[in-house]
């Protein structure tokens, strides 16, 4: 099993702790954004790992040196940010045909998501289509989210109101990218082909969703105690 984490981005909206720290390496109850993304896939069973890079990456190349997780882990260094997208297509050469999951470490992943994630695997084996893990806005912490998507029993659209966000967490396979042109390319561009070609499907989660966008959010989320 295969896993791709974003940890690449400048983190600008979290400045100014973000000034001399990458965003995932910010700690919630004494354990990195990043870490808990490593955790969670070692937990389900993943034992390759890439993690694209971009901003401040000598210190996440130092963190997982100094970690030694038990799983094998690539660094691949964005010198030009590719996007979400282009970052996924770039690091994850090594993983051939075979599915993998793509987390974003901005959510506050913990154990409670391991039988979510093995539905969301399920789902994609039984179909053979992308698969994105939503929450309805309603168990977000963070009431600015306009939504992102809507979900009909598995199948996901885009409307004009939107009840559920996008968690992070996701399962693919490099097909769905290969066909971009454009070495930069948003994940988004690809969910809105997937949608059109009704392609994209998804699991709604049921736990509480924590997600750190916000120097402000950060404060809060770290006020709250979160049991792990």
């Amino acid at each position: 099993k295969y896993g791709m984490i974003l940890a690449a981005g400048l983190g600008k909206r979290m400045q100014p702790l973000t000034l001399k720290i990458p965003k995932p390496l910010l700690e919630i109850n004494n354990s990195t954004l990043l870490e808990r993304a490593i955790n969670l896939l070692i937990n389900h069973g993943v034992h390759e790992i890439s993690i694209n890079t971009h901003y401040l990456s000598d210190q996440i190349k130092s963190f997982i040196t100094r970690k030694k997780f038990q799983v094998k882990i690539t660094i691949s260094n964005e010198e030009n940010l590719l996007d979400t997208g282009g970052g996924v297509l770039k690091g994850t050469q090594n993983f051939g045909d075979e599915p993998f999951f793509v987390i974003n470490p901005d959510t506050i992943w913990r154990n409670d998501y391991l039988e979510e994630m093995k539905n969301l695997e399920a789902i994609y084996f039984k179909n053979n289509k992308s698969t994105l893990l939503l929450v309805n806005k309603i168990l977000s912490i963070d009431h600015s989210f306009k939504g992102d998507f809507n979900l009909n029993n598995e199948n996901i659209s885009k409307d004009d109101k939107n009840q559920f966000i996008f968690t992070g967490l996701q399962i693919i396979n490099r097909s769905v990218l290969t066909s971009e042109k454009s070495e930069v390319f948003s994940m988004n561009k690809v969910w809105n082909r997937l949608i059109k070609e009704k392609n994209l499907l998804g699991l709604e989660s049921k736990q509480k969703f924590y997600h750190l966008n916000t120097s402000d959010m950060y404060r809060k989320i770290q006020s709250l105690n979160i049991i792990d």
